[in-house]
């Protein structure tokens, strides 16, 4: 098991093809075909990742929200992005509205991954205002608009920096 569980790490860790993550372990003296590795990547991944998430350490209260305008193959999307108090991306959405719908959208999906926070941070945008207002399990947290040219949600926008620089690639 734990030869099936180093190639699908390497395969999912890594950015290695099926044949690559056999060339790595040829080398290591195991004979496994492409085809079994993919055979185990789909069979095998989602054990393995329920496993780490079991693993997780427990989440801040405090959430920070922000989006930022991507390209992707020529149109123009946004990249909706959610992350901890301390630093842990919560959850990311790609899409190509900016509105209520959207917001809510994202905040929907994580929660359904998270528990409620206790607060959550935004710039100022209003759909975020709009779609906390909308949820119901939203109702007792503590919504703070911070301004972004002040810095005060930096921890999100320092998150984006790996975006920007696939981007500019």
């Amino acid at each position: 098991m734990t030869i099936i569980q180093h190639a699908v790490w390497l395969y999912h860790r890594f950015p290695l093809s099926y044949r690559d993550v056999q060339e790595l372990l040829h080398g290591r003296g195991i004979e496994v075909s492409h085809e079994t590795l993919r055979e185990w990547c789909i069979k095998f991944s989602s054990l393995f990742a329920e496993e780490l998430r079991s693993r997780e350490p427990w989440r801040g209260s405090r959430w920070y929200l922000d989006e930022v305008c991507t390209t992707v193959n020529g149109v123009r999307h946004r990249l909706w992005r959610a992350v901890e108090e301390y630093g842990f991306v919560l959850d990311i959405l790609l899409g190509r509205h900016r509105d209520t719908d959207a917001a809510k959208t994202f905040l929907t999906k994580l929660l359904g991954e998270y528990d409620v926070p206790e607060v959550i941070h935004t710039d100022q945008l209003r759909s975020y205002g709009a779609a906390i207002r909308e949820l119901p399990s939203l109702a007792d947290v503590d919504h703070q608009q911070v301004i972004s040219t002040v810095r005060c949600n930096n921890v999100t926008l320092q998150e984006h920096r790996s975006t920007r620089r696939q981007e500019r690639s």
